[in-house]
């Protein structure tokens, strides 16, 4: 049984080596990336059963992809194949105080182009305990926004969880006229668990300034968001690209709030898919029934241990997440 359903594009990653601008070298490093994949393979990393959804091109880079998904135990049953493109996105990494740039090459691609049926959204939903997809995939064009639409509405009425990462992508819906908030607004208006900030919550329900601007947010995303149960955050202090401090916040409908300890990190080898290691920490806690502390802990970890790791995808395993959670020191394993 897969436990965790995810759904959204996958792409290939180019970047110069090093800390190099894009077109300073004649060589470009490449891996396969994406959120929703990121999270996926996360997942499967710290021993859950995980599916995902999406649509892969014929040829050498979509079988590139494909491959990457089973390496990693994951189910690819409801992966379709198709014509078209693979998308691609470049990475410019920053370096000292200049930012790190994502450029992308995504239109048209085989994923935003597919025009899926209710069959195949439930079939991919059989046994799954857990969707999940983030606003990158509803800013990919009409076709993908209508597609979150439907898979949301048939597995909230199969009764499948779901948790969605806000993960706003202003290059991607400046492309179309999309209407952002008010497609985030109903995405969000069906998840249970929701990894989102206060930049997330203005786009979506507006600026309301505070004092403390996640537990604002948190609290009008709960009276917008009658089903919403959690939200979830990494709150991050920006010393330079290579050095920042990272904890993070949940808060519960209840009212509980859950925080976690604060790391430094320095230096940073890749932050490319943090936020999605994040998200699976999160994830795994509340699957196996840990507390809201003990799963924002686990996220906490998956996130900093990915800072440390190259490429999309945090290769860290539950016992590495352990360790991080039990602060067992930077030994030598032997």
């Amino acid at each position: 049984m897969s436990a965790v359903l995810c759904f959204g594009e996958m792409l290939l990653r180019l970047n110069a080596p090093g800390r190099q601008l894009l077109l300073q070298t004649s060589q470009l490093e490449v891996c396969v990336g994406g959120a929703e994949a990121n999270v996926a393979v996360a997942m499967a990393q710290l021993g859950h059963g995980v599916r995902m959804l999406t649509a892969l091109p014929h040829g050498p880079l979509g079988d590139t992809a494909l491959g990457e998904l089973r390496r990693f135990g994951i189910d690819t049953q409801s992966v379709a194949r198709s014509e078209g493109r693979m998308g691609l996105y470049f990475l410019v990494p920053g370096a000292m105080q200049r930012p790190s740039e994502v450029l992308y090459d995504r239109q048209h691609s085989s994923f935003s182009a597919k025009v899926w049926t209710t069959s195949e959204f439930e079939r991919a939903l059989e046994g799954v305990d857990w969707l999940l997809l983030s606003g990158v995939t509803p800013s990919l064009g009409e076709a993908s926004a209508d597609a979150c639409e439907r898979l949301l509405s048939i597995a909230a009425e199969r009764g499948t969880r779901i948790a969605f990462d806000g993960n706003f992508r202003s290059k991607l819906w400046a492309l179309w006229n999309g209407e952002p908030q008010r497609r985030l607004h109903s995405l969000m208006d069906k998840a249970e668990l929701l990894f989102a900030d206060e930049r997330d919550m203005a786009v979506v329900l507006g600026d309301a300034p505070a004092d403390d601007r996640f537990a604002q947010a948190a609290a009008r995303a709960f009276a917008a968001f009658p089903r919403l149960e959690r939200m979830a955050t990494t709150l991050r202090d920006e010393h330079s690209v290579d050095h920042h401090t990272l904890t993070a916040r949940m808060l519960h409908r209840s009212g509980t709030s859950t925080s976690a300890p604060r790391y430094t990190l320095a230096p940073i080898v890749d932050r490319i898919g943090t936020g999605d290691a994040f998200a699976a920490g999160v994830l795994h806690g509340l699957i196996n029934g840990l507390t809201d502390g003990e799963s924002l802990h686990y996220g906490l970890a998956g996130a900093c241990l990915k800072h440390s790791i190259p490429g999309d995808f945090n290769r860290a395993s539950l016992a590495d997440l352990q360790d991080f959670v039990a602060a067992r020191g930077f030994g030598v394993r032997r």
